[in-house]
């Protein structure tokens, strides 16, 4: 009875220790998020990291409307911004932790040598995420614009909720061309190709910062400040991007 009593104890002394941390992050940083969480952990043993990844406008969204959250990790700073003019983050935390490249890719195989080829009739479908949530479908609209391609490519332009969909569209090669950072080109392997490195759009900076209702304030901030760790930035250029 004794034996049954103190294990009972420790399996809710444990449950009480545990500290869950939710951190809402970009889909583009998936992977190296996935890389990043064991060092954390390792360094916080009580801490449960959860990560919810899709397009930084949704995630503010579910943050808006009252979703639990700890972190959040845009792909951009505008979003950020806007979360700030809401009162949702603490400004004091926020910080750019790393940056990335956006580029052109098509299906392996494909004839597809540069962005004005987008224009030619071989050329149907163009996945793009959705501009007005995902920060890379701005991007790329800011890049189609400076080339004055947008209104020439509207009819070909078919929309994706975040970037990861839109790799996912380009290596099943169910479009023609796709427009992903440099990160997520290097996820897909040998199932894309990159067409181009591109120009003509505003830096892309990752911003993080703690979400003001919190109920881990103090470890959402360890985890921001984690994320700009050596050991952090180690695996974030291994993932394809970039420094602060």
């Amino acid at each position: 009875m004794r034996r049954w009593l103190l294990a009972l104890c420790l399996v809710q002394a444990c449950a009480v220790s545990a500290q869950e941390l939710t951190v809402s992050a970009a889909a583009s940083l998936g992977d190296a998020l996935h890389a990043i969480v064991p060092g954390f952990v390792a360094r916080h043993p009580s801490a449960r990291v959860r990560l919810n990844l899709a397009g930084s406008g949704q995630l503010l969204q579910q943050i808006a409307q009252g979703a639990p959250a700890d972190v959040f990790a845009s792909a951009d700073a505008e979003t950020l911004d806007r979360a700030a003019a809401q009162g949702l983050i603490d400004p004091a935390s926020r910080h750019d932790f790393t940056h990335n490249r956006l580029v052109l890719v098509a299906p392996t195989g494909s004839r597809l040598h540069s962005l004005a080829d987008l224009v030619t009739p071989a050329v149907q479908r163009v996945v793009i995420g959705k501009p007005a949530t995902v920060p890379a479908g701005r991007y790329a609209r800011q890049v189609l614009e400076a080339a004055r391609l947008w209104a020439a490519l509207g009819p070909k332009l078919i929309p994706a909720d975040n970037v990861r969909q839109v790799l996912d569209y380009v290596a099943r090669g169910e479009v023609d061309a796709g427009f992903v950072y440099q990160s997520d080109a290097l996820t897909a392997g040998r199932k894309v190709r990159v067409v181009q490195g591109l120009h003509g759009h505003a830096p892309i900076h990752y911003p993080v910062a703690v979400v003001r209702g919190s109920r881990q304030p103090a470890l959402a901030q360890a985890f921001v400040d984690h994320l700009r760790s050596p050991a952090a930035q180690a695996l974030l250029q291994q993932k394809g991007f970039g420094g602060p």
